[in-house]
């Protein structure tokens, strides 16, 4: 293909004259005709004026016997990352995707020369996934950076950052980071196969567009099937322990798989206190976990459902369950409760916690002076509102809440027998749910091991 071939095709493909940022700059090297393609705000001046400087300088001895591209880059482009690109299609999404591409007539193909700079944030801890001891940073919005960040912590010959790009619009780059030899081998055989076979127009949210494409999940299904971090350190000790990181340009969280449903109870902070500690705070925070599932269908069970309730309950009991039934007390304050969160998320940082606050004791005061709600019922959602923060995990949270208030239902329309046939309803449900290695969503329990069952509660000194 000619030059004047590859311009045309080119410039039909981008259109630089219908796009402001996509710059096409002409040039003489060497005597020769010359393009420049590159997008305006991913290059350094600095970094495209010491370019133009070298090429410039180029004479027609110094460029006439080099037939292609490779050749160039290797003998006279003094750029650490260059490229040959055989094809226009490789042209054009170079130019996209943010590096520069050279053209110069008489040289076959095109060099992209990777000239890219990203408007970055700095690495700070996460707002939500914070830690007591562990480092204070966290990961950014750009590739490049993320993946350094784990290099940093993993010194390892056998760490593997395998680049793949997938969406056709949005060709979104991602890596997936594992351990040679420690990671199953037939996971990653799945996940590069499904990667492969996503083919739709962008991926534009790309955290649980990417989770839905790779794995299928039933609309009724709340569990999540992958664990998000933005904690570089705490990703780091998951490929430590053979599990497959997956990192997204343009999102500052990286995607853990497989999991299973006891990694929701595993948090970066067991790592950093004494294992006496570290299996304290595990235990606490599944036993808050299952009291924030049944604490109040449970309520309702015997408050309203049950006639005989044991001596030594009855200073639970309400003497009076208000002016509203206690089953839509519950419903209703489980509504108000998101909604509180909503507005606190879309309220100005100055003024979300006022929100809450205010907002929160205001309702819940005129609620019970009215008469409309007991104090019980308002005490009950408030432990079950902290409880949801127990675990740093917002769709680990949002599934508790759903089986809380699938659990309620079946409570108030059948009572204890709804109660029992609930609890048996999710756990049948869970059993169900397989993961990406196709184990079964309730490891170590089904199928048991032994070890992996201790796991679970005590955090063992390092060997």
């Amino acid at each position: 293909m000619t030059y004047n071939e590859w311009l045309k095709k080119i410039d039909d493909e981008l259109k630089p004259d219908k796009s402001f940022d996509i710059i096409k700059r002409e040039l003489k090297i060497g005597g020769r005709d010359a393009v420049l393609y590159y997008i305006d705000g991913f290059i350094k001046d600095e970094v495209y004026e010491k370019i133009l400087e070298f090429l410039y300088k180029q004479t027609p001895e110094d460029i006439a016997d080099i037939p292609n591209m490779l050749e160039f880059a290797k003998a006279k482009m003094p750029y650490v990352e260059a490229d040959e690109l055989k094809t226009v299609k490789e042209a054009v999404t170079a130019v996209l995707s943010g590096p520069s591409v050279l053209l110069i007539n008489g040289i076959s193909g095109a060099l992209a020369v990777d000239t890219r700079t990203y408007p970055m944030r700095s690495p700070d801890e996460p707002q939500k996934d914070k830690s007591l001891r562990g480092s204070r940073d966290g990961f950014v919005e750009t590739l490049v950076m993320n993946t350094a960040l784990i290099r940093r912590r993993i010194r390892d010959k056998r760490l593997r950052m395998e680049y793949m790009q997938i969406g056709k619009g949005t060709k979104l780059d991602i890596a997936i980071s594992y351990l040679e030899g420690a990671a199953d081998g037939r996971v990653l055989d799945i996940l590069r196969k499904r990667l492969k076979e996503i083919d739709i127009n962008g991926i534009s949210m790309t955290q649980q567009a990417l989770s839905e494409k790779l794995q299928k999940n039933a609309f009724f299904n709340p569990f999540p099937k992958f664990k998000f971090t933005e904690r570089p350190d705490y990703a780091s000790a998951c490929i430590f322990d053979g599990r497959i990181v997956l990192v997204m340009d343009n999102s500052p969280a990286v995607m853990i798989l497989p999991i299973s449903l006891s990694d929701f109870f595993r948090e970066t902070d067991d790592y950093y206190f004494l294992p006496i500690v570290a299996s304290y705070t595990r235990i606490l925070r599944m036993l808050v976990s299952v009291a924030n599932v049944i604490i109040t269908p449970l309520y309702l069970l015997l408050a309203v459902k049950v006639a005989a309730v044991p001596s030594w309950l009855t200073v639970l009991m309400p003497e009076k369950t208000g002016e509203i039934p206690l089953f839509f007390q519950f419903l209703i304050l489980e509504f108000v409760v998101d909604w509180l969160r909503l507005a606190s998320v879309n309220t100005p940082d100055a003024l979300s916690n006022s929100l809450g606050i205010i907002g929160g004791l205001l309702l819940s005061e005129f609620a019970v002076s009215a008469g409309w709600f007991i104090a019980e019922a308002i005490l009950l959602m408030a432990f079950v509102t902290i409880a949801g923060f127990s675990l740093p995990n917002y769709e680990m949270g949002y599934a508790m809440k759903f089986e809380r208030l699938f659990l309620l239902i079946l409570t108030q329309i059948f009572g204890v027998w709804g109660f029992a046939g609930g609890i048996i309803a999710l756990i049948t449900g869970m059993l169900c749910v397989k993961t990406l290695s196709g184990r079964n969503y309730l490891y170590p329990l089904v199928p048991f091991s032994k070890k992996g069952f201790l796991e679970l509660f005590i955090r063992y000194p390092m060997k």
